[in-house]
């Protein structure tokens, strides 16, 4: 049988992939990846035109104007309705897996903590803490000296959304320096380039 600590860590992990399930499954190629990246375009289309319409006088370039304000109108048209399937879609989704996510994942969870409230996950050295500091963390019903399932429970699920966190930000570092690093590459490229024309025309 497996520890009931390791039981309680792989729950707070599974219960932190569960409650970001809407993220990772616009990320794979599926039919809402595809309407959420169309959302996104259309939303920086209309924050693009109406840049543009603010920047282009309505008396001086009425002609440039109008046609902005057509392509943003119908942008704006666009959004609405993408946006308004998406939510749709969205809503339907969580509702219909709303009680399986509750009944998997803090549904077990709360089971767990009220079946084991008063079993120690493990015991603390004599000493090591002060006598409140004990009790906090024998809290509610475990015994004093020892850690409670709630609060190993609590810890597990703090440690994973950092470091959760910490990946993420690491994989958007890496991808930033890749992408500058390809842009260096082509700016040389395109240097040496040049170089080689204003030598021939020499």
């Amino acid at each position: 049988m497996p520890s009931l600590l390791v039981v309680v860590f792989v729950l707070q992990l599974s219960i932190h992939l569960v409650n970001t399930l809407w993220a990772l499954y616009n990320k794979l190629p599926t039919p809402t990846s595809a309407s959420a990246s169309e959302s996104e375009r259309l939303r920086a289309d209309v924050v693009r035109l109406k840049r543009e319409m603010n920047a282009t006088s309505s008396q001086d370039e009425f002609a440039k104007w109008a046609k902005l304000r057509r392509q943003h109108d119908k942008a704006v048209s666009q959004y609405e309705e993408k946006s308004a399937s998406l939510t749709a879609f969205r809503e339907n989704f969580t509702r219909a897996t709303s009680i399986l996510r509750w009944l998997g994942t803090n549904g077990l969870r709360f089971l767990l903590q009220f079946w084991f409230a008063k079993t120690p996950m493990f015991w603390i050295p004599r000493g090591w803490v002060p006598a409140y500091v004990a009790w906090l963390l024998a809290f509610p019903r475990a015994p004093t000296g020892s850690v409670s399932i709630q609060i190993w429970g609590t810890a597990c699920a703090t440690v994973i959304q950092l470091v959760g966190a910490a990946v993420v930000s690491g994989w958007v570092i890496a991808q930033g320096k890749e992408k500058q690093e390809l842009k260096e590459k082509m700016g040389m490229k395109a240097e040496g380039a040049k170089g080689r024309e204003t030598k021939k025309e020499l």
